[in-house]
């Protein structure tokens, strides 16, 4: 794995040994910061469930003026504090070692403008984060919420629940769904 573009570009970069990160392939990562790119220069970036950190580190190296990185595995955390170090982006990405939800309650910006997340597939982590991020109020109508996802896992909710899918965009296994506030 490695950083794409940017400041950082073709940089290698470490993941967690086990099966316990799904580390997102360099091609689909391409394809998502097609998407995001321009949106990225000097924004405010969250990467939750952040395993390597790549997805965040990808942000920094593109123009992201800081990336919170939010993991709870203790080897995925030392992954992330490597990366970040080899990478030299310390000063730009903020490592939280806690729970998502407990993260996201205490990060305090006036306005976020990017959120990714890409839980463990199928234990509907996704619903119980997008309820919580509905309440913040740095998530604004402006920020834009990635949900990386397993290809069937169903978003029949997201309308009662205040949100619009943007765009959605299908590979192999998985999808992007790129969401915001109604």
């Amino acid at each position: 794995m490695r950083v794409i573009a940017g400041s950082a570009r073709s940089l290698p970069l470490k993941t967690p040994e086990g099966m316990d990160t799904r580390p997102t392939t360099d091609r689909i990562k391409e394809t998502l910061f097609n998407v995001l790119q321009p949106d990225i220069p000097g924004c405010v970036f969250i990467d939750l469930f952040s395993g390597s950190g790549g997805i965040g580190i990808e942000a920094i190296s593109r123009g992201a003026t800081k990336a919170y990185f939010v993991e709870l595995a203790p080897k995925a955390i030392s992954c992330i504090q490597q990366n970040l170090s080899f990478t030299k982006f310390t000063d730009r990405g903020i490592v939280l070692k806690q729970d998502v939800l407990a993260a996201l309650s205490g990060i305090r910006e006036e306005q976020v403008d990017i959120i990714f997340m890409d839980p463990p597939y199928n234990q509907e982590h996704e619903k119980r984060v997008l309820n919580l991020l509905k309440t913040l109020p740095y998530v604004t109508e402006d920020t834009l919420i990635v949900v990386e996802a397993d290809l069937h896992t169903s978003f029949d909710y997201l309308s009662e629940m205040g949100y619009e899918i943007v765009k959605e965009k299908k590979y192999k296994t998985n999808k992007h769904l790129f969401l915001r506030k109604a």
